[in-house]
């Protein structure tokens, strides 16, 4: 039971890192506050569940046409709509407002298309969904492979970051816009880039979710939830502490409903959350200001 339990708190936890990097390269880098995040996730989710259920392409394949189109999305969505908030905002706070008003009208604009297109009901998929013995405990397979997935696309992104020049340039922005324009650096550019960027982990995300989880037009909420206790949690803006926020948060929560009780784990995932808070106000990896 216990390995069953570690693996699966892994593959959850990896998921919400997954999840939440792209909401934090979108607070951290554009500073916007995107509460439609989890709707693009779940918009991912149904777009995976139709290429598997009406064309026959799995999820693997789906990620290479899902992904770019949430990409594509993202750096719409920031041109056409946010890039105005973003020219007549005095200031970081009155944009992080407006931000917030205006991706919860986005909020309900996708949730009510996909509420026209989709109804109420659950949605899920088969794919993958057969047992796998890993150290004794019998795992789903679709579960291991969004595990490796989630490593992969996650871990690849924080190396780009961390790693190439253009990493470093939008680290940069993310740390000071202003002084970053001082060596050439276009900050407009590189925040339209990293919402987009944004955008696309959530699509990846989606995908992942939709291989082992059923989820309905409404369950966005939820996974906006979580990457914001995950984002604030690790520290704004930091991908390390996304990751590292993502496991403890599916660890926490699966060991909670797998010893204590399945009602308990939201009770469990503020309680965590606000006890790093009590420790580390600025989050995991967060700067102290």
């Amino acid at each position: 039971m216990l390995a069953t339990a570690l693996i699966t708190g892994l593959v959850l936890g990896g998921t919400y890192a997954l999840v939440a990097m792209g909401l934090t390269l979108q607070y951290g880098i554009s500073r916007i506050m995107n509460l439609a995040y989890g709707e693009t996730v779940i918009a991912a989710s149904f777009g995976a569940y139709l290429l598997n259920n009406a064309i026959g392409i799995n999820p693997l394949l789906g990620l290479a046409l899902i992904v770019p189109l949430g990409f594509v999305f993202g750096y719409l969505v920031y041109g056409l709509m946010l890039r105005p908030l973003v020219a007549r905002s005095r200031d970081a706070a009155s944009l992080e407002i407006n931000s917030i008003l205006a991706t919860f009208g986005l909020l309900f604009v996708i949730q009510g298309v996909m509420l026209v297109a989709f109804g109420t009901n659950f949605t899920s998929y088969s794919y993958m969904n057969f047992g796998v013995n890993v150290l004794g405990a019998n795992i789903a397979a679709n579960r291991l492979l969004a595990f490796v997935l989630a490593v992969a696309i996650g871990g690849g992104l924080y190396l780009l970051l961390t790693r190439t020049r253009w990493g470093t340039a939008l680290r940069a922005v993310a740390v000071s816009p202003s002084s970053a324009a001082l060596v050439g650096i276009d900050a407009d550019r590189a925040a339209r880039f990293a919402f987009a960027l944004g955008s696309a982990l959530a699509a990846a995300g989606g995908v992942i979710v939709s291989m082992y989880q059923t989820f309905t037009a409404t369950s966005g909420v939820i996974f906006t939830m979580k990457a914001l206790i995950v984002v604030i949690m690790g520290g704004v803006g930091n991908l390390l502490g996304a990751l590292s926020a993502g496991l403890i948060l599916g660890l926490v929560e699966t060991f909670v409903a797998t010893y204590l009780d399945p009602g308990l784990t939201l009770a469990a995932t503020y309680l965590i959350f606000l006890a790093i808070l009590l420790w580390r106000p600025a989050g995991l990896f967060g700067r102290a200001r």
